[in-house]
């Protein structure tokens, strides 16, 4: 594969995943004045046992299967490769039936137990997570044949299938929502278990489009197959033993945020109850869990999108011995993403309650857990690309270990916090568990393969020195600002707020950071130096 295939499809990956996760961020505009606070709680505990069970059905298949693919053609194995395409296809169908048929049936007993006083019922949230757990019949199915083809270097499909999913689910979650609530004036519970169902529409759309790719490459794929002339026939049971031990740290790895939220899901309420802020806690944990963190998820967009495709490139230069190379990316990628999560992360806690107002409504609980879950996004793109760094160099135990014992921190200390903190106690929590897991995942990097972090907590330093300064500035122009317009009186205020204040903090980093040559070091020359001329008017 040439330099420039790879690099393309790098930037197809990278490019749509953002993408993909953007419009999943837009859509909660829409969906939160359909059914406000309560419906996006309901949600919330609806989708997310869902979520864990699809990461367990898949298994990390898309990523393993990618590797394992990679693998053999490039041994020129391409029956091989076929054969566990094949023999996985079934596999993981079963697993998607099993997976459906688990989740509908123990609904009732992982369903948090709420009181309908305070917001939803548990029998709403039941029903909730049975129609969401209809789309893990065909999920799987999705995953093997995304893994199939990115095998091949082909990122076209995956990308194209998801886009295509997260259109049509978006557009079925938000029309069954307005038919039920608008037209036929059903209940809020009604709406949000049609709009979960969206994920079973949106995965058909997607398959839809991965077997046009699967027939309309069909005859270029089975060339391959006459190219194979190894005669080598791997037993299935060795295969699936090599698919999942490749598989098995990916499915662990990409839990950490589900299982996060799951224990709030359990706990949240109860703690809430216990200090005498039952009234509120269906609206927190709706604005923690939905809302805050669908904006606060943009910076982590980035360093999704980075992960999906760094695990082959470390690999690459692990598997060479090249050590300088191996330490430059490393040491690259964890300054880029801090360059670029940083400051939209802290500019999002600075202007949280104008930015909340101006996306949802008015709302100082909205605002101030905003501002509290912002930063958020800096520790899951931390935790993002150094466990993905971890998986590169084939040492995924520790990946697992490491976030294993974020989640057990977070599973002991979140009923205690919230009791101490209220909601923002969730939140505190949440950073602690991933504050532990990116401490021992580094650790494991510095000792599994030699690499320094000294450059990394220099730059990193510089980079929090912008921000602050960034931060002050924008703070300084919203208070002038809030000073003739109210980001309470109504949305509008609230963006002529924003506009000047967001303004402000970009040409304040830009600048700064331009000015350092530290730009330049993340982004390039060609970049710095537009950005010069945007931002300090040089021609």
């Amino acid at each position: 594969m040439s330099d420039s295939k790879f690099l393309k499809g790098t930037l197809i990956l990278t490019v749509g995943t953002f993408f993909i996760k953007f419009l999943g961020m837009i859509y909660v505009i829409p969906f939160y004045h359909l059914v406000g606070t309560q419906g996006g709680a309901l949600y919330n505990y609806g989708y997310n046992p869902y979520t864990i069970f699809l990461s367990i059905a898949t298994a990390g298949v898309p990523l393993a299967v990618s590797k394992f693919v990679s693998k053999y053609n490039a041994l020129g194995q391409y029956r091989t490769s076929r054969k566990m395409f094949t023999s996985g296809l079934t596999l993981l169908t079963i697993t998607g039936i099993l997976s459906f048929l688990i989740l509908y049936i123990i609904a009732p007993y992982i369903a948090p137990a709420t009181d309908p006083k305070y917001g939803n019922s548990t029998q709403d949230i039941v029903m909730v997570i049975r129609m969401t757990s209809v789309a893990l019949i065909i999920v799987p199915m999705q995953s093997i044949i995304r893994g199939f083809f990115q095998g091949h270097q082909s990122m076209g499909p995956t990308t194209m299938s998801q886009l295509i999913e997260q259109i049509v689910r978006i557009i079925f979650l938000l029309g069954s929502c307005y038919l039920v609530i608008k037209v036929f004036h059903g209940s809020i519970a009604l709406a949000i278990g049609w709009s979960t169902f969206a994920a079973f529409v949106g995965a058909a759309a997607g398959l839809g489009i991965l077997l046009w790719y699967w027939f309309s490459r069909k005859k270029y794929l089975d060339e391959l197959l006459e190219k194979d002339t190894t005669g080598i026939d791997i037993p299935l049971s060795t295969m699936f033993k090599e698919l999942l031990t490749y598989a098995i740290p990916f499915v662990f790895v990409g839990m950490a945020i589900p299982l996060y939220t799951q224990i709030d899901n359990q706990t949240f309420n109860h703690a809430m109850i216990s200090i005498g802020k039952g009234k509120i806690a269906d609206t927190a944990l709706s604005i923690l869990n939905m809302y805050a963190r669908q904006l606060s998820n943009i910076p982590v967009s980035l360093a999704t999108a980075f992960s999906l495709t760094l695990v082959p490139t470390i690999t690459k230069f692990y598997i060479a011995k090249d050590h300088k190379g191996l330490q430059r990316q490393v040491s690259q990628i964890f300054q880029l993403v801090l360059f670029l999560t940083a400051p939209a992360a802290i500019g999002m806690a600075v202007l949280g309650y104008p930015l909340y107002t101006a996306f949802f409504s008015s709302s100082d609980l909205g605002g101030m857990l905003l501002t509290w879950c912002a930063p958020n996004s800096i520790f899951f793109a931390l935790y993002s690309i150094s466990a993905a760094v971890l998986q590169g160099i084939n040492k995924q135990k520790h990946a697992v270990l490491g976030t294993l014992y974020g989640v057990i921190i977070k599973a002991v200390i979140n009923i205690p916090l919230i009791k101490l903190m209220q909601a923002n106690g969730s939140i505190l929590a949440t950073e602690i568990g991933f504050t532990v897991s990116i401490v021992y995942i580094c650790i494991q990097i510095k000792r599994q393969a030699n690499i320094s972090f000294n450059l990394i907590l220099r730059r990193s330093l510089l980079i929090m020195i912008f921000v602050t300064i960034m931060a002050i500035a924008v703070k300084i122009v919203e208070s002038i600002c809030s000073l003739f317009l109210s980001y309470e009186a109504s949305r509008g205020q609230a963006i002529m707020i924003l506009i000047p204040s967001i303004l402000v903090g970009m040409i304040v980093y830009i600048y700064l950071s331009a000015k350092s040559g530290l730009m330049e070091k993340m982004l390039g020359k060609t970049i710095t130096s537009k950005m010069k001329r945007i931002v300090l008017r040089r021609g």
